[in-house]
């Protein structure tokens, strides 16, 4: 199986994506999700002129030579970028071997170690009526997990609440599916902790008030606290018993874990914006965190966070893998097939992508009673419809950014 063919395909259906097709001599063909949200071209020049030229001629059957390789021989390596292009041609790979063998990837990974994928979806409102109306309707879509982000009075927009998504423009998208807005610049939004912290317990409790203990509950904190802050937001949601807090403080700062891990018992969720096992090697040797929030599309792809989970497994630490409208249905595939396979599974973030992202990618996944299933369709399950791809061009997007009321810049 050797590749003859790979090409870079960008297309911006809903939001834009980064996908990479390689094609062997014998046919075969295999998809990987390179998307980088804000940044989705930085990849796209990294894999056209460093990364497919070296492909080229290579074996489709070596995939840890061929990560090794890409990883090793930049020198200059990891990052978001270079992991964005390697993780691309890793899912490539693995459904490349998928479709030769005639199996899907998790059969490959060891097989199924569960029957599905227990998955969370993403309630909102500004204020307490929105936000119970959300929780109503993801359950109603079969949810049984349910994360609650909530509007701060005296904030006019902030991360997280989908009715935002008209308020600024994009009417009919859903603003915690897809913050990114199409334009020259990014939006500004505003934020004050001390009015986060002294709001967001009186929400919780309202919510296991108005819908009982069993629903496992979820919060993203979003890198906006300090250390203190932040255990001290874990130790006020104690009552409430939450499924996890997560990215409660800004990762770079992994010693800081371990003074919220000292002020509370609530789990901690943290690592979507980590890029290898280097960045969580501490974390998961000391047990500061209860749940990886690594992302396939941004980990290097299969074979790293695999590795990462394994590790993770020694510590009683369970996966949480990334899973926004910003990783692909390609991306989204990998992350149900790995999920499907290892026995450290915690749950799966599940955002549902748009119709026409769906029309784009032909995807043999199922959604139903609150799992994800993958599929056992060889292969990742995932195929590209190049010519509906065609139809939508790359539209330059940014992510939006916080200033505080001083007008300090301030993590989003």
């Amino acid at each position: 199986m050797i590749i003859d063919k790979a090409d870079v395909v960008v297309t911006s259906p809903d939001r834009n994506f980064v996908t990479l097709k390689i094609t062997t001599d014998d046919g075969l063909t295999g998809l990987g999700d390179a998307t980088l949200n804000g940044r989705e071209l930085a990849v796209v020049a990294y894999l056209t002129e460093h990364v497919v030229p070296l492909l080229i001629g290579s074996d489709a059957a070596k995939i840890e030579d061929t990560w090794q390789f890409l990883y090793r021989s930049a020198y200059w390596r990891r990052g978001p970028v270079t992991m964005a292009a390697i993780a691309a041609v890793d899912m490539a790979l693995w459904d490349i071997k998928g479709k030769a063998a005639g199996m899907p990837v998790y059969q490959l990974l060891g097989g199924a170690s569960r029957t599905g994928l227990l998955a969370y979806g993403h309630a909102s409102g500004k204020e307490l009526p929105e936000l119970f109306d959300s929780v109503r309707e993801h359950l109603e879509k079969g949810y049984r997990a349910i994360r609650v982000q909530t509007g701060v009075p005296g904030l006019k927009a902030i991360y997280g609440i989908a009715s935002q998504g008209a308020e600024q423009g994009e009417p009919g998208v859903r603003y915690d599916h897809e913050p990114a807005r199409r334009g020259a610049q990014p939006v500004q939004e505003d934020w004050d902790t001390r009015a986060y912290l002294r709001h967001v317990p009186g929400v919780f409790e309202a919510v296991r008030n108005e819908f009982g203990p069993e629903i496992p509950l979820l919060h993203d904190g979003h890198h906006r606290m300090t250390p203190i802050q932040a255990a001290k937001l874990g130790k006020s949601l104690e009552p409430y018993d939450l499924f996890w807090l997560e990215d409660c403080t800004p990762a770079e700062n992994q010693e800081a874990l371990r003074l919220v891990r000292s002020h509370t018992t609530t789990p901690l969720a943290i690592g979507e914006i980590f890029n290898t096992v280097w960045d969580f090697k501490d974390i998961i040797r000391e047990q500061l965190i209860d749940y990886v929030r690594g992302a396939v599309t941004h980990m290097g792809g299969i074979s790293p966070l695999k590795k990462t989970l394994d590790y993770a497994a020694m510590y009683q630490i369970k996966s949480g893998m990334h899973g926004p409208t910003d990783v692909s249905p390609v991306g989204m595939a990998a992350a149900m097939h790995l999920g499907l396979a290892i026995h450290n599974f915690g749950i799966q973030e599940y955002m549902e992508h748009g119709q026409r992202t769906n029309e784009v990618f032909e995807q043999s996944f199922s959604w139903q009673n609150g799992m994800l299933h993958p599929g056992d369709k060889p292969g990742l399950g995932v195929e590209l419809n190049q010519d509906e791809a065609g139809k939508y061009p790359y539209e330059q997007a940014y992510l939006p950014y916080n200033r505080l009321a001083d007008g300090t810049v301030h993590d989003w």
